[in-house]
C-alpha cells in the first residue's frame, strides 16, 4: 500500500508536467490541429514517465543519487530514454526553427524524476521557474533587443564578479587579527556594483529621474551605505543629474532610519523609546530633506538616459578597502578592550552595517541596562553611518559632493541634537572604554 510520501512522488511530477504543458499549450494556441509537438495533455505525461522512472529508482534500493539496485536503475534509465526518444521524434515532425518546446519537455522528464526520487518540492520550485522563464518570451526578447555593447559587456562582467569570483574565495577568517573575511568583503564589492547596475536599468525604464529615486529606495532596504556610494560615484561626473543623485541619497538615509527604528522595535523593544528619542528629529529632518530635494529633482532638467559601463569596478574595490579598515579596527577594539568597550566597538561596527550592530544587542536584558542608555548606545551606530556615508561621498565626489552629503551632516546634527534633549549631551565619556 502506498503511503502518502509515495503517492506525493507520484502525483508532484505529473503536476509539474501540467503546470509546464500549460505555459507551451497558451504560447501555442494560436496554431494549427496537429501542428503542437506536445501541449497540456503530453507534457503531463512527459511528467509522470519522468516520475516513474524516479519512484522505481528509489523504491529498488536506497533514497539517494547513488542508491538502488541494478535492475531498479535500468528500468528507470528505460522510462527516461523513451521518454527523450519521444521528444526527438516530435523534433524532427516539428518544421519550426525553434527547439524550446523540446527543450521544455526535458526539464519536464528532468524535474519529474527528481520529484519521483523523493525531492518533489525542489522540483516543483524549480519547475515553476522553468514556466515563468518560458512565460517571459516577449519581454527577454525585446530586453536583447534593446541591448546595446555597452549593456552586454556590463552584464558579462557583473556575472563574473558574483558568479565567478564571489562562490570560489575563501569563506574564512584571515589577516591581521583574522579580521577580515574574503567573501565577505568582495560581498561588498558585488552589492555595490549590483545597485549600480539596478539604477542603469531603473533609469533606462523608468526614465532617469524615476529610476535613481526608486533604486534608492529599494536598494536602501538592504543597505543605505552601499546605495550612498553607488550614487556619489555618478555625483562628479553627471553634473545635470546632480539634483536627482542627491535625492537618491536623502531617500536612502530616510529608509535607513525607518528599517533601523522597525529592527528595534522588534528585537529590543525595551530601548525602543529612547532610540527614537534621539533619532526621531534625524528622521523627520531627513523626511522633509528627501521630500524638497524630489520636488527640486522634478523640476529640474531630466537629462539623458544612463549610457556607457554602469559597473564601476574601482569605486566599489575603493568601498570594500574602506570596510576592510573598519572591521580591522573593530577586532582590534574587541581584542584591547572586551566588553568594556562595546558602545564605540558598536557604533565603529555599525558604521558599515547598521542592523548588524541592532542585532547584536538584541540580547540585552530589560532590567541589566537603563532604556534609555540602550536606546542612546543603539542610536551610536546610526550616528556614525550618517557620517561615514558623508565621508564617502565627499572622497568619492570630491567638492561635489556636497550636493549629497549636506543632507546626510543634516541629518546627523539633528541626531546630536537629539542625544542633548534625551539627557545624554554629557554621558559620552560614560560609553567610552
Amino acid at each position: 500500500m502506498l503511503a502518502n510520501t509515495d503517492l506525493a512522488r507520484l502525483v508532484m511530477p505529473l503536476a509539474i508536467g501540467l503546470l509546464i504543458g500549460l505555459e507551451r499549450g497558451w504560447q501555442q494556441r494560436d496554431a494549427r490541429p496537429g501542428s503542437r509537438v506536445a501541449g497540456l495533455r503530453t507534457f503531463g505525461l512527459f511528467g509522470l514517465i519522468g516520475g516513474l522512472a524516479g519512484f522505481v529508482a528509489g523504491m529498488a534500493g536506497g533514497q539517494g543519487i547513488g542508491g538502488g539496485s541494478d535492475g531498479g536503475w535500468a528500468v528507470s534509465a528505460v522510462l527516461l530514454l523513451a521518454g527523450c526518444a519521444l521528444v526527438i521524434i516530435g523534433y524532427r515532425r516539428d518544421s519550426s526553427p525553434s527547439a524550446t518546446t523540446e527543450a521544455a519537455a526535458l526539464v519536464t522528464l528532468g524535474l519529474g524524476w527528481l520529484a519521483g526520487h523523493s525531492q518533489p518540492v525542489p522540483a516543483l520550485a524549480l519547475a515553476v521557474v522553468t514556466a515563468f522563464l518560458l512565460s517571459q518570451r516577449a519581454r527577454l526578447h525585446a530586453w536583447i533587443d534593446g541591448l546595446n555593447e555597452a549593456d552586454f559587456h556590463a552584464v558579462v562582467l557583473f556575472a563574473v564578479i558574483a558568479g565567478a569570483l564571489w562562490p570560489v574565495l575563501p569563506d574564512r577568517a584571515m589577516g591581521p587579527m583574522n579580521a577580515w573575511n574574503p567573501r565577505e568583503l568582495w560581498l561588498v564589492v558585488v552589492v555595490v556594483c549590483a545597485i549600480g547596475f539596478a539604477g542603469y536599468v531603473l533609469g533606462r525604464q523608468l526614465g532617469p529621474k524615476r529610476g535613481v529615486l526608486a533604486m534608492a529606495a529599494v536598494g536602501a532596504i538592504y543597505s543605505s551605505t552601499a546605495v550612498t556610494a553607488s550614487l556619489a560615484q555618478r555625483i562628479k561626473s553627471e553634473t545635470e543629474a546632480r539634483p536627482r543623485l542627491a535625492a537618491g541619497i536623502a531617500i536612502a538615509s530616510l529608509v535607513m532610519f525607518v528599517r533601523t527604528g522597525l529592527l528595534v522595535g522588534v528585537l529590543v523593544p525595551f530601548a525602543f523609546i529612547g532610540f527614537a528619542r534621539v533619532v526621531a528629529p534625524a528622521a523627520l529632518l531627513a523626511l522633509l530633506l528627501a521630500w524638497l530635494l524630489a520636488r527640486r529633482a522634478a523640476v529640474a532638467p531630466a537629462g539623458k538616459a544612463p549610457t556607457g559601463n554602469p559597473i564601476a569596478l574601482l569605486p566599489a574595490l575603493g568601498f570594500a578597502v574602506l570596510v576592510a579598515l573598519v572591521q580591522l579596527v573593530v577586532t582590534w577594539m574587541q581584542q584591547r578592550y572586551g566588553g568594556s568597550g562595546v558602545a564605540v566597538t558598536l557604533a565603529l561596527a555599525g558604521a558599515m552595517d547598521v542592523d548588524a550592530a541592532i542585532v547584536a544587542l538584541r540580547g540585552i536584558p530589560s532590567g541589566g541596562i537603563a532604556p534609555q542608555l540602550a536606546g542612546a548606545i543603539l542610536a551610536l551606530p546610526v550616528l556614525l553611518n550618517t557620517l561615514l556615508k558623508a565621508g564617502v561621498t565627499l572622497a568619492m565626489a570630491g567638492r561635489a559632493g556636497w550636493h549629497g552629503a549636506w543632507p546626510l551632516l543634516a541629518a546627523a546634527a539633528a541626531m546630536l541634537a537629539g542625544f542633548g534633549l534625551a539627557g545624554f549631551g554629557g554621558a559620552a565619556p560614560t560609553l567610552l572604554p
